[in-house]
């Protein structure tokens, strides 16, 4: 039998401590915790920056660093710092080491690297080693090499390399979440559908229990399947909380694909244990030709933005039509002052609290007290974004809804009121690489750090 212990969903959503520390009593075999996702857009990966702050994961981190040393089972963390790039790999290598020193620990940690050269997988493809997933947008090799970032999703196999190593703390870059959790049960001879399986569960910690917000649980795989138990006092795990996670962020409920294979729950069967633990038994794991997921973002232009306040009850009523009028004057001046075509740029103004969110899907209501309209500009270059923005400037100020009556002026809620994002970036892989062997896009360093 293999404990794994799930402190959390992801480092930074923080965690019940008292939970934690029950994991640690059980005694897990390891230690494994999820960085982030590509939930929150593609700039993390084109930037190469983690989503969460230093503080935070610092914070986590450390005494996630002390739970390990208590257990004294390594610790995993797979796609570090959000997106799993090279540069966020070495971040939190960076947190490692101050800490290290700061505990008095001596630890041997590995750094599992997922980042790509664009320009080899420019070759791959153009070597017909790179295939298109459902909905993927069309690529060539100048697509692959704008990418600021590519990342292959590592499986169970890179994992277990960097265990191999003798590692206590493996830091790696993008991985599949599944992969971190499935990895030493697969290693060690459980059953490796059941591995899969209850990886998947276990990927989001509390997530599958009736109390996500607690973060911690532990699961035990078998030769046979696995048990999934909260570790938090007010939490509890169904046969509903399990099986229903199968369903989260997957369009299949009974399949899963990952690198070499796919898991298949159809015949899977959950049972109560007691009133806080299920067991789950009957999961497949099909194996496949073995490729590994690639996701890349780029730079897709500039943006721009400004927000003016609107609480004037006539101009609330038409807003529609006074944002109509501003779009249309000011596409008229970047026209004629900029010289870019339509097709160049673009000018969105969304209406906080009438349909920013949900835009025509928004089912309309009471008229607001106020509304927000958020100006978005996006051009090629960041000059040209900001000239659009300070092109806006004024009809966001003062634009009448007719020439017959006074000047209005509205509230900008900042200054300077246009405000430069920087570059905007876009997901421009979604497709899988195959490999001849799981490491060859993947790359391990390790090193001692601190002291004892």
């Amino acid at each position: 039998m293999i404990r794994v212990l799930i402190p959390t969903g992801a480092l930074g959503l923080g965690y019940d401590r008292a939970a934690l520390a029950r994991g640690v009593a059980a005694r897990p075999d390891i230690i494994a915790v999820d960085g982030g996702s590509t939930d929150s857009g593609p700039a993390y990966l084109g930037r190469g920056v983690s989503k969460y702050s230093r503080a935070t994961t610092r914070a986590e981190w450390r005494d996630l660093m002390l739970a390990r040393a208590e257990a004294g089972v390594p610790l995993v963390i797979g796609t570090a710092g959000t997106c799993g790039a090279d540069a966020v790999v070495d971040w939190l290598y960076d947190i490692t080491c101050e800490l290290a020193v700061e505990l008095g620990q001596k630890l041997r940690v590995t750094r599992l690297y997922s980042g790509q050269n664009p320009s080899q997988i420019a070759e791959a493809f153009a070597a017909g080693r790179i295939a298109a997933l459902p909905a993927a947008p069309e690529i060539d090799a100048e697509t692959i090499r704008a990418c600021t970032n590519i990342v292959a999703l590592a499986g169970v196999e890179q994992v277990q390399a960097a265990l191999a190593t003798g590692a206590d703390i493996v830091i790696a870059g993008r991985t599949t979440d599944t992969a971190i959790i499935a990895a030493l049960p697969i290693a060690r001879g459980c059953h490796a559908g059941a591995a899969w399986h209850g990886a998947k569960i276990g990927e989001c910690g509390a997530l599958a229990t009736t109390n996500p917000a607690t973060g911690t649980i532990q699961i035990d795989f078998d030769e046979t399947g696995f048990t999934m138990e909260p570790m938090a006092a007010t939490a509890r795990a169904t046969p509903y909380t399990v099986s229903a996670h199968m369903l989260y962020e997957n369009s299949d409920p009974f399949l899963l694909h990952e690198p070499g294979g796919a898991l298949d729950v159809s015949g899977a069967r959950y049972e109560a244990l007691d009133d806080r633990r299920v067991r789950v038994e009957g999961s497949v794991w099909r194996p496949a030709p073995y490729t590994v997921k690639l996701e890349g973002a780029r730079v897709a232009g500039y943006q721009s933005v400004s927000l003016t306040l609107v609480r004037d009850r006539r101009y609330v009523a038409q807003i529609r039509d006074w944002t109509a009028g501003i779009e249309r004057r000011a596409r008229a001046d970047v026209a004629a002052r900029l010289g870019l075509s339509e097709g160049d740029y673009a000018i969105e103004l969304r209406l906080v609290g009438v349909d920013a969110t949900l835009g025509d899907l928004e089912t309309g209501g009471a008229l607001p007290a106020e509304v927000g309209v958020l100006a978005i500009a996006t051009a090629p270059s960041e000059a040209q974004a900001g000239e659009i923005g300070k092109i806006l400037n004024p009809y966001l100020l003062h634009h009448a809804l007719t020439e017959e009556e006074p000047m209005p002026t509205f509230a900008f809620p900042f200054s300077p009121a246009e405000m430069n994002r920087g570059a905007l970036y876009e997901f421009c892989l979604h497709h899988v690489l195959t490999l001849a062997d799981p490491m060859d896009a993947f790359r391990l360093v390790t090193d001692e750090v601190g002291h004892g």
